[in-house]
């Protein structure tokens, strides 16, 4: 199944919370820096996120687990998000969206991964950003951003702690759409070997792969493109909590989903070409054995009738008691089995136009 959206019962309130099935008490990460120092720490209580969003400091907190309600709805109440707000961040999945409000942008993007089965999955990502703070909800930990936590750890490369939590926010969706590039081209480079054994022996095994690559790239596109939407939302929508200067870099993001919607449908063109290269191949495969046994009856009817005349035992049957009878009727069967088979030759229809040469 390409969708599946926990939702709460029919006729729920509005801010009603579906938390995913088996998802783990939420562990609160909280990295609380600026241009020259960094503080990480681990917190149990949202409570204690107060006096990081008090600060003059950038606050990144990052929530992996929806396992506990309670403390959800407290978390959301202390940055006083509205009931939906909270409702999308959790009720998982949703479509890749951007909202900007007053007091926070919400952005939903969501990312592939694949598993060791050869699943593409694809969990989502809630973004809350606010003037001095930026808000990541998952339903458990996914590893999108241990490359962002490094940087932001280091403090190397492009200064992540001086700019804000926009710049913050750039990073995480750019390491996002990163993770589509490895599984498209991993799709890519299995359709062309599975070009190359469509071509060799077309088996059945080779089309339900075609077809499961098929539908991984649905799952991707389906994904992919709302992602792209939201990213140029960002981009076209005036937002005060993005700043100029982050939006160059998002627009480079927008670019390259831009560039792997392209490839992904370029893939899904190729799987629906190599269906028909297959079934092509199939068909002049079971053409080529048609016209074998086609020509293999027609040699042997003209046999079978001259054996059924000298079968018939009649008493005034020429040759029926001449010692040569026999040698004559097997010499005529011969003669017309290679005048068959040399006018088939002829006509190209027996071997290739090439071995006539």
């Amino acid at each position: 199944m390409t969708f599946r959206k926990r939702t709460p019962p029919a006729g729920s309130r509005p801010g009603t919370l579906s938390i995913p099935k088996g998802s783990p008490p939420p562990r609160i990460h909280v990295f609380d820096y600026r241009a020259d120092s960094v503080r990480e720490s681990v917190i149990e209580d949202p409570a204690e996120i107060a006096p990081y969003l008090a600060s003059e400091n950038k606050t990144w907190v990052d929530v992996q687990g929806f396992g506990d309600e309670e403390k959800l709805r407290r978390l959301g109440d202390l940055f006083r998000f509205h009931p939906l707000t909270l409702e999308s961040a959790v009720n998982v999945p949703q479509r890749a969206s951007n909202e900007v409000g007053t007091e926070h942008q919400l952005i939903i993007a969501r990312a592939p991964l694949l598993s060791e089965e050869g699943r593409i999955e694809v969990p989502q990502v809630c973004m809350i950003l606010g003037p001095n703070f930026l808000l990541t909800l998952q339903d458990r930990y996914f590893g999108f951003f241990d490359a962002v936590r490094n940087r932001l750890r280091d403090g190397v490369g492009r200064p992540i702690r001086v700019f804000g939590p926009d710049y913050l926010t750039y990073a995480l969706l750019d390491a996002l759409v990163d993770h589509y590039f490895p599984i498209v081209e991993h799709l890519a480079t299995e359709l062309e070997d599975l070009e190359d054994e469509i071509n060799e022996d077309p088996s059945q095994t080779v089309l339900a792969r075609l077809h499961q690559i098929r539908r991984q790239l649905v799952i991707i596109r389906r994904i992919g493109w709302p992602q792209r939407e939201a990213l140029r939302s960002i981009l076209r929508d005036p937002s005060p909590f993005v700043s100029p200067e982050t939006q160059v870099f998002l627009r480079s993001v927008e670019q390259h989903i831009t560039q792997i919607m392209e490839a992904v449908d370029s893939s899904r063109d190729m799987t629906t070409g190599l269906v028909d290269i297959y079934l092509s191949n199939l068909s002049q495969r079971t053409n080529e054995v048609m016209k074998v046994l086609t020509l293999m009856a027609s040699i042997f009817i003209p046999l079978t009738f001259i054996a059924g005349i000298y079968g018939m035992n009649f008493e005034n049957m020429p040759e029926l008691r001449s010692p040569l009878g026999y040698p004559l009727a097997l010499g005529a069967m011969v003669s017309v089995a290679a005048g068959m088979i040399l006018f088939f030759r002829r006509k190209g229809w027996l071997g290739s136009r090439g071995d006539r040469k």
